[in-house]
């Protein structure tokens, strides 16, 4: 019997644990179908890239999964690699207001209060401040939205100060955007549901936020990673495929609908007949890949940003004032072009030879897309500047590891969710047995991008045996 091609596009996380449910429900279930997974890169994994050098452990991209989103943990241990996971050492972290570094004040969430004591006494706002932030307690609920902005959201439950010193650097950090762009129930939509239930976002975390356990000594870190490094997710899944189904310096040029499925040009002249496609590709790239699609040009006008991150290593001993703590995030009010930095020997000790020091910074807000494109020896000078205005380092790196990530992250803003809603709903009638998943869609995070990808498996199977 031939066997019928899905073909997926993209070789990161999504398409990457696509692959490996698909192999895994074809194997189990004797299904008559096989997989040809297409990269433009010359490796898989996407933004996860692990660097090894001198004994240290670098990640170019993320540095971790959260651990109480199920879809990451629950691949991790299919694959048998829950003994070689590690969680993160949990310390002090700190934001840094108009050029100085404060503590993040205990028994808050995201930056919103929970503990009042701890609230108060923080230097982190003014009295002003406070009070404005506290009316939240008292304001009851606001009208029903479909959507809003997250800052617009955040300024008129607690004030512009709250919001621009605590809140802002941490919830924009997630997505590198701008709160005040960025979709409220795209990105974090309990907070919506906790006002319209509660009338108040203090009053709903207290209410829904699970208690800590009374235990002696730390508490287990809420990130996890692997030993060596979060690319032996990478690895695992790339070892359990059949290496004929992957095809590596490949670019699909474009996607042609036929009777029979879907005919798929490839860049060296190559053309696969599939029956169904799952697409992971980042959002720009799919309506010149689907020409004839109209309803996919939406997409020419959904923004990304990009970003760099740092990495520098030191001696030690040539960081003369040192900070006990895992890193700091920068909020608006600061003259630094860093957005946050990492300890990184802190939070991950096993990335870091002894007698040495890992840092880690970011770079690329919104409003500063251009330093991301900056020499290398000039991106180096601007982070030592700004690091030396809160440490005290004596001496040049060691070495550095510079990593750009131009146009990657998907900006989800105001009206994110019914723009890909109706984008499946016309893909569905006109696209049958094409599915879009990634980052682009619903969640930027490692753990939700392997949901993604599961789920796209499912639809996909159905679709082939309904058809």
């Amino acid at each position: 019997m031939n066997k019928q091609t899905i073909l997926i596009i993209g070789g990161g996380i999504t398409g990457l644990s696509a692959a490996y449910y698909l192999q895994k429900n074809i194997q189990e279930n004797n299904l008559p179908y096989q997989i040809k997974l297409v990269e433009a890169n010359n490796r898989l994994g996407g933004k996860i890239d692990t660097y090894k050098r001198d004994g240290f452990t670098i990640e170019r991209g993320p540095d971790s999964m959260i651990a109480r989103k199920k879809p990451g943990v629950k691949l991790v241990e299919e694959l048998g690699l829950k003994d070689q996971m590690v969680r993160n050492a949990t310390g002090q972290s700190y934001i840094l207001v108009q050029g100085k570094l404060h503590m993040m004040p205990k028994g808050a969430f995201m930056g919103i209060p929970m503990e009042i004591d701890p609230f108060l006494r923080s230097e982190l706002v003014s009295s002003s401040g406070k009070e404005r932030a506290l009316l939240d307690l008292e304001m009851g609920k606001g009208e029903e939205m479909v959507d809003q902005s997250l800052g617009s959201f955040m300024r008129r439950r607690f004030g512009d100060e709250l919001v621009d010193n605590e809140i802002e650097p941490l919830l924009s950090g997630i997505y590198s955007g701008d709160i005040d762009e960025m979709s409220l129930m795209a990105t974090f939509p309990n907070f919506y549901q906790l006002e319209q239930k509660y009338g108040s976002l203090i009053k709903g975390l207290n209410e829904t936020m699970p208690k800590p356990a009374q235990t002696t000594g730390k508490a287990p870190g809420v990130f996890f990673s692997f030993k060596d490094g979060l690319e032996v997710l990478v690895d695992k899944l790339v070892e359990k495929l059949d290496q004929d189904s992957v095809l590596l310096n490949t670019r699909v040029d474009h996607v042609e609908k036929k009777e029979t499925g879907y005919h798929v040009l490839l860049d060296n002249g190559e053309v696969i007949e599939a029956s169904a496609v799952i697409a992971t590709t980042p959002h720009q790239t799919l309506p010149k890949m689907f020409s004839e699609f109209d309803f996919l040009n939406v997409f020419t006008d959904v923004p990304s940003s990009s970003v760099a991150n740092v990495a520098l290593a030191f001696e030690q001993s040539a960081i003369k004032q040192d900070i006990d703590g895992t890193g700091f995030v920068v909020s608006r009010n600061s003259d630094f072009r860093i957005t946050a930095c990492t300890w990184t020997h802190k939070k991950w000790p096993s990335s870091t030879p002894k007698g040495k020091a890992l840092i880690r910074c970011y770079v690329g807000r919104p409003s500063d897309q251009e330093i991301v494109d900056l020499p290398d020896e000039e991106l180096i000078e601007i982070v030592l500047k700004d690091l030396n205005k809160t440490m005290n380092i004596t001496s040049k790196p060691d070495f550095s590891v510079i990593s750009r990530w131009k146009n990657v992250m998907p900006q989800y803003t105001v009206g994110h969710i019914e723009r890909i809603q109706k984008i499946r709903k016309e893909a569905n009638e006109q696209l049958p047995g094409v599915y879009f998943a990634g980052s682009s869609f619903e969640g930027v995070g490692i753990p939700d991008c392997i949901e993604q990808g599961e789920k796209a498996v499912h639809q996909v199977i159905e679709f082939l045996q309904v058809k």
